[in-house]
């Protein structure tokens, strides 16, 4: 009996496509932390990234892997390199801000780096499932 209603709920819940869409959208929630960038600037981000001895000008990459890479993967457009740009934001983000949080809890006891890993976890399930049927575009661009 169990085995009959375990496979009943396996048939019914089997919707690969509708999974990668539903991953795609909470990717979208990216969108969040470069709608602040966008009203708040990139002036912290590039005074951190020149303390490394990195160029200023490369914070405005932030708007590319937290906005443009998002907007597209929610789309379905061209979604293993934009998992791949949003990866990289996210490990860039890591190395300038939580590098030290990396075995740390929070004041709540979740993992201090627990959102961040979130976004490179989903970046990297995209990466290898792809876009999926429910897309705005053909196969070649997913």
């Amino acid at each position: 009996m169990v085995t009959s209603l375990l496979n009943a709920l396996n048939k019914k819940c089997n919707h690969p496509d509708l999974a990668k869409l539903l991953l795609r959208l909470s990717m979208g929630m990216l969108l969040f932390h470069g709608f602040h960038k966008v009203m708040a600037g990139v002036g912290g981000i590039g005074a951190m990234l020149v303390a490394h001895g990195v160029p200023e000008y490369v914070a405005y990459g932030v708007y590319v892997g937290e906005i443009v890479a998002p907007i597209l993967i929610i789309l379905g457009v061209l979604c293993r390199p934009c998992a791949i740009v949003i990866f990289g934001t996210m490990v860039v983000a890591w190395l300038l801000v939580d590098k030290g949080s990396t075995f740390a809890v929070d004041q709540y006891g979740a993992w201090a780096i627990e959102s961040l890993m979130f976004y490179v976890m989903m970046s990297l399930v995209i990466l290898f499932n792809g876009a999926g049927r429910f897309s705005i575009v053909s196969e070649k661009w997913r």
